[in-house]
């Protein structure tokens, strides 16, 4: 049985496209994955993806191609990516179903690995 390892909001998919036409590069979209920091565990890393690398996991949304990097698809599976605009900055948000704590300064959370089972049951009984 497959999941779809994240989808994207109009919102984070439009910002994508926005990057991907304003790189000075051939970008093809982004990579997401996760990284060991802060005091809560880890953090969210994004990068240009010009040429995908062999083995990562591809999800492709509203037109849009992210690429998630293989450690991070357990952590990441079921996670909404936003594009968040505000007064005070602009930065892409993840609402992790996987997500279990946070830093009080916002710059690292506690993942726990998604349970394939409840998703497997939950797909089951829509």
């Amino acid at each position: 049985m497959s999941f779809q390892i994240m989808s994207l909001t109009d919102a984070a998919a439009e910002r994508i496209t926005e990057i991907i036409e304003d790189s000075d590069r051939p970008v093809v979209g982004l990579r997401v994955g996760i990284k060991n920091a802060g005091c809560a565990g880890v953090s969210y890393t994004m990068e240009y993806v010009e040429t995908p690398i062999a083995g990562d996991d591809h999800v492709q949304d509203k037109g849009v191609n992210v690429w998630v990097d293989p450690k991070a698809t357990m952590y990441l599976l079921g996670t909404v990516m936003d594009f968040e605009a505000g007064k005070m900055g602009s930065s892409f948000t993840f609402n992790n179903p996987n997500q279990t704590g946070a830093c009080g300064c916002g710059e690292s959370v506690t993942l726990a690995p998604a349970d394939l089972k409840a998703l497997a049951e939950a797909r089951t009984s829509v």
